[in-house]
């Protein structure tokens, strides 16, 4: 481990320094590499993802406003980063342009004095560090370190008067040196707006070897990356949901809790995330702590009654079990069973069980014994008959976890939310979790007050009447992200209220209102409603009308996963007949449900328009 990273951990106590701590770990563990941060930090590989803005996750890079700096200024070396972090800063923001400009055309430069290019050359001519205004001071005018670091502060502070009386003095010994007085005092002018925010260069460089550190293991160890990222934010629900979208956009599966995989925190399993148990509800420490400790003795629970011989009890209560099975973390064990069988069924197997060993206590029965009457139990899951939709699975993943997992209800509006958004929820997150610069906040706060285009899903409602007998409504509007809070005053509810309802897809235009620590709000002024205007056409020849019924069928047999809300058509080469099958067998439009489609009836008779 590189001494300059323990330094750090112990100066700065960065939660950010937990996660490469953890990455690490999982990275020895997993592939057998202690990875020495000190040896190479010139990393091409490293440096391309920055380049190409792919920042989520990144220390102190996260934000839109750096992405789009980093990718204009496509930095190739630690300076670089160090410069960035210095210049995305209130004050030295504005050299940001003139910094890229002379970076890629370094023989354009132009100083205000000459004088000046010893100084500045390593950051092309801009004013970035506290440290260059010192040795301006000392370089150009004879001042001292000390002093040169008095008049720093003055300057950040604005004393004014104090300012007045160093001017003078600066000019004089800047003429001393054959600088002549109007770039004296241009030079001065120049220090005097930049000192306000100046960022020291070792305090820059500490942020840029964590930034570094991290963008490395998100390039080459994204899996142990992610996973560890994600354990920081446990509990998090404004920023889980993100990094599972940048999961998704790496091509990293993040699947939900299962009982025979996941552990308490997030787990990286045969290059997939398993979701963390402690993040479902009613699962605490202990209950967790038995259930993977049984696992590790014993080995892979083989059914859901097995399980429940095996742990549940005190920690593993009824209340658990039920969380555990609406998590889906049954799901894998149980084939042919789902989740409304065993929400069903678990109290009495449980009751079952719990009678069974108490009467082998009572009687004094070995272990031995005891194992092998339990598992000669005629307990069963009993069917219910009831098969749950995807949708309905996914709202009992956000139910017991907070969020969704296997899919997302938006799954199939993205690229429609993606052309005609302004901003989401993860844009409107007022936080100074990692800004360790009181004097520094994230561009977030300039939505506020601004008009913006947010796309979402309904999940809340809450209608109100006013003083003047008026119905108004607040709610909550969720993306891909998270949520906002959404304020429909009664003139805008008056027109809009037929489409406000609980599960409608929406854009909506309004005004971003954001407090800190609290959540965003958006006072609304137009709705509309989304509609995914697409549809699947399925092509038969026209002599086999018998073969409608084995499409019915098929689509009848795929799992829930491939259910979902766009329309089917089935029709007939060379005819005008076209037939729209039941909503029950209408499917999603993920690549997988092509794939089977496309497998089943041949690649050109599946179209979707």
């Amino acid at each position: 481990m590189p001494t300059v990273f323990v330094t750090y951990h112990y100066f700065l106590g960065l939660r950010t320094l937990t996660v490469i701590s953890d990455a690490l770990k999982l990275v020895e563990k997993i592939h057998g590499i202690r990875i020495d941060f000190g040896k190479d930090m010139n990393d091409t590989k490293t440096f391309k993802m920055l380049c190409e803005g792919k920042t989520t996750g990144i220390f102190q890079m996260e934000s839109k406003g750096f992405r789009q700096m980093m990718m204009k200024m496509q930095p190739d070396c630690l300076e670089d980063i160090i410069v960035m972090i210095s210049l995305y800063r209130p004050g030295p923001m504005d050299q940001i342009p003139r910094y890229i400009r002379n970076k890629n055309n370094k023989d354009d430069i132009i100083y205000t004095h000459e004088a000046l290019k010893p100084i500045l050359n390593v950051t092309y001519g801009c004013m970035v560090y506290q440290e260059q205004v010192m040795q301006i001071f000392r370089d150009l005018a004879g001042y001292s370190l000390g002093r040169a670091d008095l008049v720093r502060r003055a300057m950040g502070k604005k004393k004014l008067d104090v300012m007045a009386k160093e001017r003078e003095v600066f000019v004089k010994g800047a003429i001393k040196n054959n600088i002549d007085e109007v770039s004296a005092n241009k030079i001065f002018d120049e220090m005097a707006e930049f000192a306000k925010y100046a960022f020291n260069k070792s305090h820059a460089a500490a942020y840029a070897v964590i930034a570094y550190q991290t963008a490395y293991l998100k390039a080459h160890y994204p899996h142990e990356f992610m996973a560890a990222l994600m354990n920081s934010m446990i509990g998090n629900l404004n920023k889980i949901p993100e990094y599972i979208a940048e999961c998704k956009a790496m091509n990293i599966e993040v699947l939900k809790p299962d009982i025979n995989e996941s552990y308490a925190k997030f787990a990286v399993i045969n290059k997939k995330i398993r979701f963390a148990l402690v993040s479902i509800k009613n699962v605490g420490e202990n209950a967790i702590k038995e259930i993977v400790e049984d696992r590790k003795r014993q080995g892979r629970y083989a059914s859901f009654v097995d399980f429940c011989q095996r742990v549940s009890g005190e920690q593993v209560n009824k209340k658990c079990i039920e969380s555990l099975i609406m998590a889906g973390a049954f799901d894998e064990i149980e084939k042919g069973i789902n989740r409304y069988d065993l929400l069903e069924s678990y109290e009495a197997i449980v009751d079952n069980v719990t009678q069974e060993k108490k009467n082998n206590y009572i009687n004094q029965i070995n272990l031995f014994d005891i194992q092998e009457d339990i598992k000669s139990s005629s307990v069963v899951i009993k069917k219910c008959g009831k098969q749950p939709t995807k949708r309905e699975l996914l709202d009992m993943e956000k139910e017991m976890l907070g969020l969704y997992v296997s899919g997302h209800p938006l799954d199939e509006y993205s690229q429609y939310i993606l052309k005609n958004s302004t901003v989401t929820s993860k844009d409107l997150v007022v936080q100074n979790e990692e800004i360790i610069d009181n004097e520094f906040r994230e561009e977030k706060v300039s939505y506020d007050e601004t008009t913006q285009v947010y796309c979402g899903i309904l999940t809340k409602t809450k209608i109100l009447t006013t003083k003047a007998n008026k119905q108004m409504m607040f709610a909550e509007i969720e993306d891909m992200y998270g949520s906002i809070e959404a304020v429909i005053f009664p003139n805008v509810y008056l027109r809009f209220s037929d489409i406000l309802k609980k599960d409608n897809i929406l854009k909506v235009t309004g005004k971003i209102n954001l407090k800190e620590n609290e959540k965003a709000k958006i006072l609304i002024s137009n709705v509309e409603m989304i509609t995914v205007n697409k549809k699947i056409y399925i092509r038969l020849p026209k002599d086999k009308l018998d073969l409608e019924d084995r499409v019915i069928t098929f689509i009848n047999n795929l799992e829930n996963d491939f259910k979902g809300n766009i329309p089917v058509y089935i029709f007939y080469d060379g005819t005008n007949k076209l037939k729209l099958l039941n909503k029950d067998n209408w499917l999603n439009l993920s690549k997988e449900t092509l794939d089977r489609l496309q497998i089943a009836f041949g690649n050109d008779n599946v179209k979707v328009k």
